[in-house]
């Protein structure tokens, strides 16, 4: 899970600097965002319910 947590994070990052640098293809910044906001809430989710899995 940690995994795939730092593997959205990653992507999301990447998308919103090209989002942001290419004006043509601003709806990656949009899906930039969104992938942002649900790394987020997995982590909290995570961390607040305190399960360790691997």
């Amino acid at each position: 899970m940690n995994l795939l947590l730092i593997i959205v994070a990653v992507v999301a990052v990447v998308l919103l600097i090209t989002g942001g640098l290419v004006e043509s293809l601003q709806f990656l910044l949009w899906v930039g965002i969104v992938l942002a906001i649900i790394a987020v809430i997995m982590f909290l989710l995570r961390s607040i319910s305190g399960r360790k899995s691997v």
